[in-house]
């Protein structure tokens, strides 16, 4: 049995595969010492052509193909494949060291559900990391994460963290790219899941070619993603700013106008359309907030109906009500014209809708 799966996202890493695979059968081993748990290592490769899948089975891994390309995309296809009930991801690259994974697995089993790491409290080796990551986009990026969801954590894009496996159903992630490191943690503090933390040190990678991470470009997707799921600074900060810089600038005017002395107010018709309309942009916000996140909660219940098993049947019992309902249909006129001189055609119409996560399909018997 299958208790924890470590899962190393991968592209063209075959300088540092092996190390990496080597690294992570150490820390299960030192799981299974201190907890007594039983683990795999999966790669998750996204189309590599440097050989990494055959370096990768070779040390004993076991390698899924995700065609999707992103480093979310070929994480999420390696927890969907994976078999433990603890999921700990991590780069292929070198720059973490497998065996910080291991108290994350004794948070998770003491209850919580997302376990990051923390390299600013474990320790950055010299070269690591740019100064540009590290003392502004980092700290800016988790700043502004903690601001806007409350998360409370000193390092939201930490690239080593273990969850469980049913946080990782809840989450419902979806993100392809790099800003699968910040929706994880948005989407664990939306829905209230308990969030550790542990120290995590971070390395000078193996590789001799440039990172796959492309600050400017990833940062701003981060922050996008951010804003995105975040109504209350996107819509509902704006609406009370605009409508009470508009309010007060009306307040003004009405104030100049009426203890007006002869002289020109300061405020006159273009102030009062200015504010209307910041008023009137600050409404329409205002709504804005208030209408994101209950869509959001009917999205979510939505589809946890759709995917709850015992709301939904096998096409198989499908079929068979089906034919069932097909037969009664036939059978109807025959039975009527037994006791009716002159027969009519039966009205009679049976529906069965079958619900299902990727298509509808309806079955009519009359």
């Amino acid at each position: 049995m299958v208790d924890v799966s470590i899962v190393i996202p991968c592209l063209n890493e075959a300088q540092s595969l092996e190390h990496c695979i080597s690294n992570a059968r150490t820390a299960l081993f030192a799981i299974h010492a201190r907890y007594d748990l039983e683990g795999e290592i999966i790669i998750a490769d996204n189309g590599s052509d440097d050989g990494s899948q055959a370096i990768a089975r070779a040390s004993g891994a076991r390698v899924v193909d995700v065609p999707k390309r992103g480093y979310g995309a070929a994480l999420i296809g390696g927890f969907s494949d994976a078999k433990g009930r603890y999921l700990v991801m991590g780069d292929a690259d070198g720059s973490y060291n497998f065996l910080d994974c291991v108290p994350m697995i004794g948070q998770l089993q003491a209850g919580a559900d997302l376990c990051m790491g923390s390299r600013f409290a474990g320790g950055i080796k010299p070269g690591a990391m740019p100064w540009k990551n590290r003392y502004i986009g980092n700290p800016l990026l988790t700043a502004i994460l903690n601001l806007f969801f409350r998360s409370g954590i000193e390092d939201a894009h930490c690239g080593i963290r273990a969850l469980t496996a049913d946080a990782f159903k809840q989450l419902q992630l979806n993100s392809d790219g790099m800003e699968f490191a910040s929706e994880m943690v948005v989407k664990a503090s939306l829905k209230r899941l308990r969030i550790a933390e542990v120290p995590a040190t971070l390395r000078p990678d193996l590789r001799d070619r440039p990172p796959h991470l492309r600050p400017w470009r990833d940062g701003w997707r981060h922050l996008r993603y951010m804003v995105m799921l975040s109504p209350t600074w996107t819509f509902g900060v704006p609406a009370a700013l605009g409508m009470g810089i508009g309010a007060l600038v009306l307040v003004a005017a009405l104030i100049s106008h009426l203890v007006g002395t002869g002289q020109s107010s300061p405020f006159g018709t273009s102030w009062i359309i200015v504010a209307g309309f910041s008023i009137t942009c600050g409404h329409f916000a205002a709504l804005m907030a208030i209408a994101l996140p209950i869509c959001r909660e009917i999205s979510a219940r939505c589809h946890n109906a759709a995917t709850c098993p015992g709301s939904m049947a096998t096409t198989e019992s499908m079929a068979t009500i089906c034919r069932a309902q097909r037969a009664t249909a036939r059978a109807l006129p025959a039975a009527h014209s037994r006791f009716s001189s002159a027969p009519r055609r039966s009205q009679c119409s049976t529906a069965i809708i079958i619900r299902r996560r990727d298509r509808t399909i309806t079955c009519v018997a009359r």
